[in-house]
């Protein structure tokens, strides 16, 4: 039999073992199949108008998910080999060589990566058509995919693939001339001993952790210590703190709890409870590398899928937020704006809620004395009189009005941010029109616009009679604003009423920022979706591989425990607890991490990302679930094999 044959013959005999390892490049190959086909799909080049911005984001999603899957499949390649130690030194005891051993398990990796190379590409053409119509849906486009194998995506797939098959088929050949031929057969055996631990390390871990959690939920405009460590500094501190914190974590303090635990000798006796508690003391330390890679990689992928489904999620609020009327224009010529109010009137698709023509002007004001961190001194306001707000505010149902009063003012500002945007209630400023110059003092901040931002920059609302004075001596402008049915679908329209209208009178719309946000969080949200999906097929698969490499070590253990009594029930308890613990610790962690990092972001853009967020967690906690029912029943067939 040629080292070939015996490589196949391998590969089917333990397929079993290698299966999940196998889906897993499968799923990493169809998936950087599908991005790199994506980035020349003829559809969404199409649709997208050529946006250099779709290009460029497959681009570097494929980049990172080169690197992940390559770190990846090495990653697991190390578990194999560990796994079949003990049958390559039997080899070795035969008399073959370790060049030859060496050889066979090159052509097994290489066999089983070439084969997920052709099924992974094959799965991704097929499945193409279907991702683009996933694309095109979560982008806001409404275009039908075409099928269509790009030859660029096959040769860029194969070429990374091979290259990452052949470089981990040399690694598995290489770790062979490493082991000495005792340290082949004892390795069920490393790492078996008695993990030390001490109080002082234990509450180290928790000091990191608390040490990362507390700086990155500090006021970053008002907290000294980032000032004093300086903000590119900061974040780098933060994840160096919680990575180490999370590596203590697990080889120190959960070591130290496990020991506390033994020494209740009420439940450390009383039954599986001896056999779980002492299986994960003494792994504990050796998974420590494991689980806090773990742990931080889904830390990084929920924050990362968190955010992008968030800004998908808050899409049509924040757009709502800008644009509170669905157009909005300044008419500088009332031809033009009879027929834009004509065509608006006439069209059947949308209908007309309010349209309300308002009397605004634009001046330049000095704002020095407001203390913006953001601004420039100079800045654009859009005046209204109290009347013309009050009546713009019951057109939008807003339950809001006010009542200003000689040199009262208040301002309109949607995007107001604390500590960086300008301090205005108490503040005065001059608006200043030719000769006049009227000083008004900010009594009332407002989080919301009535007129479009786009339009109308920030909006400041004074009393109707400062509004007359000024206007006697700045130019007046007539703002129109219309609220339409179904304007998240006015393109058409949109387009049209564009076309119509000069320049200068700075239209927009609720539908084209709308369409703009579609379009890059849906991106966001796809490629993060399904980045996320590798990176978690990735880390179960990790978690997988790990417990069946120590069910293979305690097989001979559960045999002995069955033979004295213990039923398989209680075997089953005991895999399933020790499971738990493995899956459920980087869990934990990495949701931790992920909510401290998404409550700090959600304070730095003022978002509420809660709902999307949990949404997030569910769907990864199920499908991680999902992976511990399997790794807990393959376990339990493995430690059960041979039992009577």
């Amino acid at each position: 039999m040629t080292l070939v044959q015996l490589a196949r013959k391998n590969i089917r005999k333990n397929f079993t073992n290698y299966f999940l390892y196998f889906a897993s490049m499968i799923f990493s190959i169809v998936i950087y199949f599908t991005f790199v086909s994506l980035k020349y799909d003829s559809t969404i080049l199409a649709t997208s108008d050529g946006s250099p911005k779709i290009s460029s984001a497959f681009t570097g999603a494929s980049v990172v998910l080169m690197i992940f899957v390559a770190i990846f499949i090495w990653y697991s390649n190390a578990f194999f080999t560990r796994k079949r130690k003990k049958e390559v030194g039997l080899y070795s005891l035969l008399g073959v060589r370790k060049k030859q051993i060496g050889r066979m398990l090159f052509y097994e990796n290489l066999m089983m990566g070439l084969l997920a190379l052709v099924i992974g590409i094959l799965l991704g053409s097929l499945l193409s058509q279907g991702f683009v119509s996933i694309l095109m849906k979560v982008m806001g486009y409404d275009a039908v995919a075409n099928f269509r194998i790009s030859p660029q995506a096959v040769i860029h797939t194969i070429v990374v693939f091979t290259v990452i098959t052949v470089i981990t088929s040399f690694h598995g050949y290489r770790l062979i001339y490493r082991f000495k031929l005792i340290e082949l057969f004892q390795a069920d055996k490393e790492g078996e001993q008695e993990p030390k631990a001490s109080l002082a390390m234990a509450l180290l871990a928790i000091l990191c952790i608390g040490f990362g959690y507390w700086l990155a939920l500090q006021n970053i405009l008002e907290s000294a210590v980032w000032r004093s460590m300086g903000f590119m500094v900061t974040p780098l501190v933060i994840v160096a703190a919680v990575i180490i914190g999370t590596y203590l974590l697990y080889s120190t303090f959960i070591v130290y709890l496990l020991k506390l635990a033994r020494k209740n000798k009420k439940r450390f006796w009383n039954g599986v409870h001896l056999i779980s508690t002492s299986q994960l003391l003494y792994r504990m330390k050796g998974n420590a590398r494991t689980l806090t890679i773990i742990a931080v990689l889904s830390a990084t992928t929920l924050t990362a899928v968190g955010t992008a489904y968030s800004f998908y999620y808050n899409n049509r609020s924040s757009v709502a937020l800008a644009d509170p009327n669905s157009m909005m224009f300044i008419a500088s010529d009332q031809r033009i704006a009879n027929e834009v109010q004509d065509l608006i009137s006439r069209n059947k698709k949308h209908e007309l809620v309010y349209h309300e023509s308002t009397p605004a002007l634009q001046l330049k004001v000095d704002i020095t004395s407001l203390n913006s961190k953001i601004s420039s001194d100079i800045v654009s306001y859009t005046i209204l009189a109290n009347s013309a707000f009050n009546k713009l505010a019951e057109a939008q149902q807003r339950n809001d009005s006010l009542s200003l009063t000689g040199q009262e003012a208040a301002v309109l500002d949607a995007g107001y941010y604390e500590g960086l945007s300008p301090e205005y209630v108490g503040s005065t400023v001059s608006l200043k029109a030719k000769e006049l110059t009227e000083n008004v003092t900010f009594t009332s901040l407002k989080p919301y616009n009535v007129l479009n931002l786009r339009t109308a920059n920030t909006t400041v609302v004074v009393s109707d009679e400062v509004f007359a004075r000024l206007q006697q001596e700045a130019p007046l402008v007539n703002i129109e604003a219309y609220k339409i049915t179904h304007e998240d679908d006015a393109k058409a329209l949109t387009n049209e009423i564009q076309s119509m209208l000069p320049r200068e009178a700075h239209f927009s719309s609720f539908y084209m920022d709308y369409a703009a946000g579609m379009e890059s969080s849906g991106l966001l949200i796809f490629m993060g979706g399904f980045l996320g999906l590798v990176f978690l097929a990735a880390t179960g698969s990790i978690i997988y591989f790990k417990q069946l490499t120590e069910a293979g070590a305690d097989k001979d253990r559960y045999v002995i425990l069955h033979k004295i009594g213990v039923t398989k029930k209680e075997i089953r308890k005991s895999v399933a607890k020790q499971s738990l613990f493995v899956f459920a610790l980087p869990l934990i962690a990495g949701i931790a991490h992920c909510a401290v990092a998404l409550t700090a972001l959600s304070r730095l853009i003022q978002t509420n990302l809660v709902i999307p967020v949990l949404i997030c967690i569910g769907a990864y906690a199920c499908m991680y679930i999902v992976y511990y029912f399997l790794t807990v029943s393959t376990y339990y067939n493995i430690v059960t094999k041979s039992n009577a």
